[in-house]
């Protein structure tokens, strides 16, 4: 048995767990929130145990020590040397990464060169590996990317229809995002589908930020996100797939400017900008059963986008044996399945057992009835045991050529 810790950093915030491998129990974990602010707070979960307080953390260094500090101040470890990985996710490998990767000069310098396409992610990412990596310099750090498991598709499935020549010189082109999500529902689904020959799969990771995934033998062919995370379908803040001339109208009948706009689109759009409520959609969902006319559009227009995408990865995989729901919405939100599995029962004969739905809220299981013409389950989603996997197998990888 050895220790694996893994690491969710953005600009402010360091989320972490400590795992046991090859068991993949998890130990403890927690997060360090408000980074940089006047007073942060630190939270630790163990067993059915939760500690929570003030802690000031200036940089992401103060974060990792503190994080350190309290593994030997608890006893969860006996000294730096039980770690003997630790895995970064990083959100943004470009075209350079297609798997996870040891940190090294030239993965930092690659990783950096990205931070263009995903500003506020790639820089803080970084930050925080730098951070671990003066306080645990002797453990070996994994770089685990969210675009890593859609370098499988073709080119016209990730080409934007922009002149070819800038493609090529500013790397633009689809990358996608969740990939580590949809690498670990992909892995679990497999259990569903014994005996089918080439699985044909797609893959909703729903939740505030969302993303849909086509896969075929377990190999992605099409992904929702685009360039960035702003791109596919309609999100709690975020437009999702649009006519991009609304982009230039907008700048020009409001005059505000191209990063204004560009904010808005991803920040106060989505779910938040069509009802005027909440990017929330518990608060949507209540607001439109109340009756709300603008709250029963967004959730609408937010179910005919999900659908809309099953139906266009249904015909680009030439049928689909599974339908994955996973992450905050995905899981925990019976209203939302119903709803778009209602809309794709005429055309692909998906039919949902709705006392079987109703009744998952975060846990596995399969929600379809046994006449539905493809199976659909909930899987939830668990992107950590992803990264501990992979960086619990390069660390032996390294050791074995030693």
């Amino acid at each position: 048995m050895e220790k694996v810790m893994t690491i969710n950093s953005g600009s402010s915030t360091v989320k972490f767990k400590l795992y046991e491998m090859p068991e993949e129990e998890v130990i403890c974990s927690g997060n360090c929130e408000r980074i940089g602010e006047k007073e942060g707070i630190f939270t630790i979960k163990w067993g059915t145990n939760k500690e929570s307080y003030p802690c000031n953390f200036p940089t992401h260094n103060e974060a990792a020590h503190k994080v350190i500090d309290t593994l030997l101040e608890k006893g969860f470890i006996k000294d730096f040397n039980e770690i003997k990985a630790i895995g970064h996710r990083i959100v943004q490998g470009g075209k350079y990464f297609s798997e996870s990767v040891l940190f090294d000069k030239e993965t930092e310098d690659l990783i950096e060169s990205l931070i263009p396409l995903a500003p506020l992610h790639n820089a803080a990412h970084l930050t925080c590996y730098r951070a671990f990596k003066e306080v645990l310099p002797n453990t070996p750090a994994i770089a685990v990317f969210d675009t890593a498991y859609h370098q499988t598709m073709a080119e016209e499935d990730y080409l934007f229809a922009i002149p070819y020549e800038l493609s090529e010189k500013y790397s633009i082109r689809r990358y996608g995002a969740h990939g580590t999500s949809h690498q670990y529902l992909n892995q679990e689904a497999k259990k569903y589908l014994e005996g089918v020959e080439h699985p044909k799969i797609i893959s909703c990771h729903i939740g505030s930020g969302a993303s849909i995934t086509a896969t075929k033998d377990y190999k992605v062919v099409a992904t929702s996100m685009g360039l960035t995370p702003l791109g596919g379908i309609m999100m709690g803040t975020r437009t999702g797939d649009m006519d991009p001339s609304v982009f230039n109208y907008l700048v020009s009948v409001t005059g505000q400017s191209a990063e204004e706009v560009y904010q808005m689109l991803n920040k106060k759009s989505g779910l938040l900008g069509v009802s005027g409520i909440s990017n929330d959609s518990r608060d949507v969902l209540e607001a439109a059963e109340n009756g709300n006319p603008r709250a029963i559009t967004t959730i609408n227009l937010f179910n005919r986008r999900i659908a809309d995408y099953i139906g266009q990865y249904f015909v680009r995989l030439g049928g689909c044996d599974l339908i994955i729901w996973s992450a905050g919405i995905g899981e925990n939100e019976p209203r939302t399945r119903a709803s778009v599995s209602k809309l794709l029962e005429e055309s692909l004969g998906v039919k949902i057992d709705e006392e079987a739905n109703n009744k998952l809220h975060g846990q596995e299981g399969v929600i379809s009835t046994d006449d539905s013409k493809i199976k659909v389950v909930v899987i939830p989603t668990d992107e950590e045991v992803m990264i501990a996997r992979d960086s619990y197998r390069i660390a032996h990888e390294i050791k074995d050529k030693k």
